[in-house]
């Protein structure tokens, strides 16, 4: 039987060193679903991997696009699956590796399946944002779906631009689109999940954070912020850095700015996976346990 084995965890847990182990183990390539690894021109602050790791074992979905580039998790759920299902000819244990909740749902359960927003659409939902702030959004969430009004996560303006987007696309409730079916896939899913004792899951994140700097994280938000406002950019560590640039923050408030606001991401990522029944979970350092798991599922392929 194909097996897609599905290794998850919070940003810093260290998941790229040790789905090189896994990969190699396997046989497999590695399938990155990192929702930011994706855009070539933000490796620094996205902790992709090297070039020196890269070289050990082929990766997809590593530095494909570019920020200016639209993309999704439902682009992906397709583009992904139908590598998979490809790979699977040949070989039959592959590794999926990544933390952007979405994007490991997309593979592992779909989502449904929405209609495409024309680039004008879009940028007339993002200029009403950016001129009139997300309570004007929301009032018309509120007349378009009121539904999806009273579910929608009212903080998150990226998840309210989205459904607004939807409603003008369609002239229908984005909840109308919303399924919620797990999709049945050709392959076995093995999903085995990384925890560490928070504070030193926290002290990793700092140091790394410390590393990006030193490895010239400032000067690669600067060469992107001129874009600043593309959805790709909305993103920790970037966001903060160019606060730097407008003078908001000193640089050391920025970093310290992306300290917690990583830390935050991480707990978020940790609740996302923990109401997981289907993870099995160890900690990254017990790597004999982890690949001692992976063979009793080869063994036991059903």
């Amino acid at each position: 039987m194909d097996i897609l084995f599905v290794l998850v965890g919070p940003t810093g847990i260290g998941k790229t060193a040790l789905s090189l182990d896994i990969a190699r183990h396997l046989g497999s390539p590695v399938i990155s679903a990192d929702s930011r690894q994706i855009y070539r021109e933000l490796p620094i602050g996205t902790a992709a991997p090297t070039d020196e790791q890269l070289s050990l074992v082929k990766h997809y979905f590593i530095a494909t696009h570019s920020v200016t580039d639209y993309y999704s998790a439902s682009v992906f759920e397709e583009e992904a699956v139908s590598l998979i299902n490809r790979l699977h000819r040949e070989q039959p244990q592959l590794l999926l590796c990544g933390g952007s909740m979405m994007y490991v749902d997309a593979v592992c359960k779909g989502i449904d399946d929405m209609p495409t927003v024309t680039p004008e659409i879009r940028n007339a939902v993002l200029e009403q944002y950016n001129s009139h702030g997300l309570i004007s959004l929301l009032e018309e969430l509120k007349q378009s779906d009121p539904v999806h009004y009273e579910e929608v996560d009212r903080i998150n303006y990226r998840r309210v631009i989205h459904a607004v987007e939807i409603c003008r696309m369609t002239g229908k409730p984005y909840s109308s689109f919303r399924t919620r079916k797990v999709k049945k896939r050709p392959f076995r899913i093995c999903k085995i999940g990384l925890v560490r004792p928070r504070e030193d899951l926290f002290g990793r994140i700092n140091r790394r954070v410390i590393e990006m700097i030193k490895n010239g994280f400032v000067e690669e938000a600067r060469n992107v912020y001129p874009m600043r406002n593309l959805n790709a950019l909305n993103t920790v560590g970037y966001k903060e850095l160019f606060l730097y640039f407008d003078g908001v923050y000193t640089l050391g408030e920025a970093v310290e700015k992306i300290k917690r606001n990583t830390r935050i991401y991480a707990r978020k990522q940790m609740t996302w996976f923990k109401n997981d029944p289907d993870i099995s979970w160890f900690n990254p350092d017990n790597k004999e346990d982890i690949i001692s798991h992976i063979n009793s599922v080869l063994k036991n392929p059903k």
